[in-house]
């Protein structure tokens, strides 16, 4: 010690050697707890090797008299647990020769960690094995555990961090990669050129490529190849200049009113009597004005408080018989109508019919203009205007109902209105016409068409080749074209 430059004593190796051992000790206990972290010492391969391979090494050197510490119920300082080992130590010749032994080992240990050898590691083991007395550990610790060895894992592991991150930092390049040059060289048209000449050389086209956007399909539209589409499926034999389209793109054409009435006419002869058209009219309209003011938003159960109102404005002609078919079906959906029809001292049998049908509803029928309400309603139901009788515009109370529904604000459906602008004194949002449209202006507002149930060869047999357009609908909207 003294030629290596080490000036110690006697305790104080002794001192250093305790240290070590519990400082050994410990780690040994700290890696035998689940899911610790590892833990080492210093001299912890050196120790390792020495006690590793014995089961009761651990134990034996843990509680040795003259290297573990005592236990805590001694109550006694290290310091001072050496120092009673220093006294009992004097008279033993055994005691002696083991401090010897473990001088020479302390002084290795106390040079610096490159100097400490693990052959005389060994040596000091064997010998500390030798004089140990049997029981002297072992039985005050019979439960001790094993302590853990160190595997050749952390050598695996050390060997793979090395070949992943053992490169010298100083290859790594000191200038940033340049991608806006690197962008420059690349030519993009040039690619997608040669591109579409592969393609026209060899007939296919590629995926990917800028010209070509993917199809997108509805869900209801066939993909497969299929006769290609006719959407003039409706011809007539007089062209009035006025076309229609639906939403699918089918073209409907209007038809003069002499047509039309002709096909009404032939149409009744096979029994589609004006009674039955009536009613078809009257379902369709209230299905459109029921659309019109809610659906079922506005009528449900939960909303019995916002009850619509629908003013009825109907003549006495075929066309008021129309109307107030619609208001019976509207007032039977719980919609509060008032119908106003003058009095006549003669009418229409179809109207008396349907004013008797009217009467056994919730309706409210008025004969005067002061009847009608002075707030605005929901919905203004027009039936007034006839395609024969002019004269009745001229009546005061055709020019009266004509002011209140304009000065009502409330938007106005007219149903089965005239062709000539001049002879509507109401300006519509919305008219229905009937079967096929009439040449309507633009008062008419937006036009839409429902079915009455004329058969097809009806049609065929005035002259007009007809599919029907509905579709799954009996009303649907057209677009001027």
């Amino acid at each position: 010690m003294t030629k290596r430059g080490h000036d110690r004593g006697t305790l104080q190796r002794r001192v250093k050697v305790k240290e070590l051992w519990n400082s050994y000790h410990k780690a040994q206990e700290a890696d035998r707890c689940f899911g610790a972290a590892p833990t080492s010492c210093r001299f912890c391969k050196e120790l390792d090797a020495i006690l590793g391979g014995d089961s009761t090494s651990a134990a034996k050197t843990a509680v040795d008299t003259s290297v573990a510490c005592m236990p805590l119920e001694s109550g006694l300082s290290q310091e001072e647990e050496i120092l009673d080992k220093d006294v009992e130590g004097e008279g033993n010749p055994e005691a002696e020769d083991d401090s010897e032994a473990r001088d020479t080992w302390s002084q290795e240990l106390f040079s610096a960690p490159e100097e400490a050898s693990q052959s005389q590691l060994s040596e000091f083991g064997k010998a500390q094995k030798g004089e140990e007395a049997p029981g002297s550990s072992s039985s005050r610790h019979p439960n001790q555990v094993t302590p853990k060895k160190s595997g050749l894992k952390n050598g695996q592991m050390k060997s793979k961090d090395d070949e992943c991150f053992g490169d010298d930092i100083e290859e790594i390049p000191d200038t940033d990669f340049d991608f806006e040059g690197n962008l420059a060289l690349f030519d993009k048209a040039a690619v997608f050129e040669e591109i579409d000449t592969y393609e026209r050389r060899s007939g296919t086209r590629s995926r990917g490529t800028p010209n070509e956007r993917p199809a997108r399909y509805r869900h209801d539209e066939n993909i497969l190849e299929s006769e290609p589409v006719v959407y003039r499926r409706i011809v007539v034999p007089q062209n009035t200049n006025k076309e229609f389209c639906t939403d699918s793109g089918l073209v409907v054409p209007s038809v003069s009113y002499e047509l039309h009435k002709k096909v009404l006419s032939v149409a009744e002869k096979y029994g589609l009597t004006l009674e039955r058209r009536l009613e078809m009219t009257g379902v369709c309209a209230s299905q459109m004005a029921l659309s019109l003011l809610g659906g079922p938003n506005r009528l449900n159960p939960k909303n019995v408080h916002q009850r619509p109102t629908v003013a009825l404005l109907c003549g006495p002609h075929v066309k008021g018989a129309q109307g107030i078919s619609c208001g019976r079906h509207l007032s039977n959906h719980d919609v509060h109508v008032i119908l106003f029809l003058p009095n006549f001292v003669k009418m229409l049998e179809s109207i008396t019919n349907e004013l008797n049908l009217f009467s056994k509803t919730q309706g409210q029928q008025v004969s005067s203009v002061k009847d009608l309400p002075d707030t605005p309603v929901d919905l203004v139901i027009n039936c007034l205007d006839c395609h024969e009788n002019a004269f009745l515009r001229d009546q005061p109370w055709y020019k009266a109902a004509v002011d209140w529904a304009n000065q009502n604000r409330a938007p106005v459906l007219s149903i089965d209105p005239p062709m000539s602008e001049m002879e509507q004194g109401i300006d519509a949002k919305w008219s229905l016409a009937l079967g096929l449209p009439l040449p309507l202006g633009e008062r008419a507002g937006r036009v839409y068409l429902c079915d009455i149930g004329i058969p097809q060869k009806v049609f065929q047999e005035v002259g007009i080749n007809y599919h029907s357009p509905f579709g799954c609908k009996f009303v649907i909207p057209l677009h001027s074209t």
